[in-house]
């Protein structure tokens, strides 16, 4: 069963742009081509978004394919798809790669058994507070902000998987 999602490319330098449209296009097996902006927060970056269309764990080969550039900021997701939980991946310089289990809505959700131990290692409020914003990618969130605001009304690239 199909399902679909989007990659943002927040922030990339122009010399990585044909590194990125090739790592997407090995994971859909299609070529790429995508519309590459002026990223206004960051000047002399670009960024560029693109729909996509495959089977399910399409979203994490895009994000594995992408996290190979530590110096660009993205974000992949993927719809739920019949028994399969949607997912959020975040990757900011520094910070690393984030992955969340994301509900229809798009929110971040945390299951049963990781708030359990979340709330029976924390030994403060604190702790706990750290540990939920952790659990959320709060910190991700937080610089990534700035960079979806300069894309609204940015083009988007619709791709399908071919396999």
């Amino acid at each position: 069963m199909p399902t679909c999602g989007v990659v943002y490319v927040h922030s990339t330098p122009l010399a990585v742009c044909q590194h990125v449209e090739w790592a997407i296009a090995r994971v859909l097996t299609a070529p790429v081509t995508l519309h590459w902006t002026a990223q206004p927060v960051d000047p002399g970056m670009r960024r560029a978004e693109c729909s996509w269309t495959g089977r399910a764990g399409t979203g994490a080969e895009l994000a594995a394919a992408l996290r190979q550039w530590p110096m660009i900021r993205f974000e992949v997701t993927e719809e739920p798809s019949p028994g399969v939980d949607g997912e959020r991946f975040m990757h900011v310089p520094g910070r690393g790669l984030f992955h969340g289990i994301m509900g229809a809505s798009g929110d971040i959700q945390i299951g049963e058994d990781r708030l359990r131990a979340i709330m029976a290692s924390a030994r403060a409020p604190e702790a706990l507070s750290h540990a939920l914003d952790k659990a959320l990618g709060t910190a991700w969130d937080a610089e990534l902000e700035p960079y979806r605001y300069a894309g609204d009304g940015a083009p988007v690239t619709l791709l399908t998987r071919v396999g």
